[in-house]
């Protein structure tokens, strides 16, 4: 396609053009309005949006370019206050590439709807901006690891043993006619690496048939999980808050201009800066007591009590030491009170709850095989994993992180199916 005089540029460089430059800009059409002698198109592409005004001849042309249509459009910049930006193209051609008849999201904007169109709804400037926030999260959590002599590493999709639970798993029949499992967690085969390299980590999608339909919940998700050797549970809560500011960093850096479209106060995010709150579980307990919320002992933190919590505090609180029983199997129980976990869970300010959990792993294999007994687990199904105790084995912790739940609060989403360009839930796997 000849370019004529046009230099082809991004929606972004034509906005900062001077006045009078040619150019050529491809890109959909985002709004449209015909007002006679002119067309007005308002163009978007992957940087932004810039108005085009198109009189004579080509108005014609640009009458067939309706909402979502591919253009290339040629004409001169000039500045508009009036305008998106502040510039406008005032065109010399149009040429409509791939029409658009019909385009189905107009007054619907339900969620529900929104979901089942979702292959449609990702080029709106919502979903891009929060594409763009997930690409910076993406690449500050590599940044951040690599920078600090964690090696990347891959773990399978495919296993035999549970790592959170058996009632979560998605089995599937494997080749040999073996029932095999989407994995859940990286974590064990992270475990059995940090003899190797001594500080790994990965981001890999994990799978979860939990049945739960909470604004939180995502039966597949992105994990960021990290294992290091000789590491403390104080050490691995330095590095998860340490990890979680360098990324919001990044995000405030690079996304001003996407928080501000989604209506995101960045002052809640500048204000989380490391140190984060520490609680113990019984401090928990006894905060939630004192605001109406009644918890067993040994049970779990939900989601009303998360909510509750982070009420109380303007950046991320650890919550730690929570009782074994609420655990998993591979926590390490404190020396000192054996009844409680050297383990944490890293809690959200603004109501939105845990976005990691880790600690200490057991080291020693007498623990892990008692903990296996006291869990009703069998050690056969887990025999691989026990060999890391058997042979050198050291101290160490990790974590998870919920790359999705950390985008959902970063952008400050309502929910998180928003924070994932094609989200499965407990009830969709479609588009």
């Amino acid at each position: 396609m000849a370019l004529a005089e046009g230099r082809l540029v991004k929606v972004s460089e034509a906005l900062r053009m001077g006045d009078g430059e040619r150019v050529v800009v491809r890109g959909w059409v985002y709004r449209f309005r015909d007002l006679g002698e002119k067309v007005f198109l308002v163009l978007r592409d992957s940087t932004g949006i810039i108005q085009v005004v198109v009189g004579g001849e080509s108005a014609e042309r640009a009458r067939a370019a309706d909402v979502e249509a591919s253009v290339v459009v040629e004409g001169v910049v000039r500045s508009d206050p009036r305008a998106p930006g502040g510039k406008e193209i005032s065109a010399t051609s149009v040429t409509v590439v791939g029409p658009s008849k019909g385009f189905p999201i107009a007054r619907d904007l339900s969620r529900e709807f929104l979901l089942d169109v979702r292959h449609l709804w990702v080029r709106s400037r919502r979903m891009q901006a929060v594409l763009k926030i997930r690409h910076t999260v993406f690449g500050a959590l590599h940044e951040y690891f690599r920078g600090r002599g964690y090696y990347e590493v891959q773990a399978p999709m495919f296993i035999t043993a549970a790592v959170e639970g058996g009632a979560t798993l998605f089995p599937t029949r494997y080749v040999d006619g073996s029932t095999v499992y989407l994995t859940q967690s990286s974590q064990f085969y992270l475990e059995a690496l940090i003899f190797s390299l001594e500080k790994v980590y990965t981001v890999a999608p994990s799978f979860r048939a939990e049945k739960s339909r909470t604004r939180r919940h995502l039966t597949e998700f992105w994990h960021c999980e990290a294992e290091e050797a000789w590491a403390t549970l104080d050490d691995i809560m330095r590095v998860e808050e340490e990890l979680v500011w360098h990324v919001i960093d990044r995000v405030l850096e690079s996304n001003q201009e996407e928080l501000k479209l989604l209506g995101r106060d960045p002052r809640p995010l500048e204000a989380c800066k490391p140190p984060f709150y520490r609680l113990t579980y019984d401090e928990a307990l006894e905060l939630l007591e004192r605001k109406g919320f009644k918890v067993h002992w040994g049970d779990d933190l939900g989601a009303d009590e998360e909510r509750a919590l982070v009420e109380e505090f303007d950046k991320p609180v650890f919550v730690h030491r929570y009782p074994v029983k609420a655990k998993a199997f591979y926590h390490k129980s404190d020396p000192k009170r054996p009844e409680v976990t050297l383990s944490a869970d890293l809690l959200a300010p603004e109501g939105y709850g845990e976005i990691i959990g880790g600690g200490e792993r057991i080291d020693s294999l007498d623990e892990l095989l008692q903990k296996l007994r006291d869990f009703g687990l069998q050690p056969k199904d887990y025999e691989w994993y026990i060999d890391l105790r058997r042979y050198g084995s050291v101290p160490h912790s990790g974590f998870g992180l919920g790359i999705d739940r950390l985008v959902m609060w970063i952008a400050g989403l309502d929910h998180i199916v928003d924070a994932v360009a094609f989200p499965r839930t407990l009830r969709r796997v479609y588009p």
